[in-house]
């Protein structure tokens, strides 16, 4: 008897993680709709991101191109805890930090070398078909930029 609560318990469990992880707002695959979006000229796009459970943490993947229309790739993995994870591949920042606001939103800053370079707001709709990015950062000339880029899930 003993052994079947056990069984039975684990059964449970098993079925309540895989029912958390399918239902995040934020899994799967995205994709820029650039007619809805509202990017600063000349910034580098992130067309493709992302996003996949690995165990207790997160890995998200970019693909897209930078200013001069080169492809880029990025990834980062680790918890959405406000504590910052190192990224490899991007060339404007090392480390990034996301904290869950709630089950649709996402606050995330990122760094290069210690430093602030970009802030961010991640939301998905309602009906989890949109993704909308809002980001903010200062530029090699010390001008603020900021970009609006809404994504569709795939």
């Amino acid at each position: 008897m003993k052994a079947r609560g056990i069984v039975l318990t684990a059964v449970v469990c098993f079925f309540a993680v895989a029912i958390c992880l399918a239902a995040d707002a934020f899994t799967g695959t995205w994709k820029l709709n650039e007619a809805k979006s509202k990017l600063a000229g000349g910034a580098a796009k992130n067309t493709t991101v992302i996003y996949e459970a690995m165990g207790d943490e997160v890995k998200i993947t970019v693909e897209g191109v930078d200013a001069e229309g080169k492809p880029t790739h990025n990834e980062w993995t680790g918890k959405f805890d406000g504590k910052d994870y190192p990224v490899t591949g991007d060339a404007t920042s090392d480390a990034r930090a996301y904290v869950k606001v709630n089950a649709h939103t996402l606050t995330f800053t990122a760094k290069k070398d210690g430093k602030v370079t970009l802030t961010g707001r991640i939301t998905v709709s309602k009906d989890g078909k949109t993704r909308t990015v809002t980001t903010a950062a200062t530029d090699e000339m010390g001008k603020k930029v900021s970009n609006t880029a809404v994504y569709d899930k795939q």
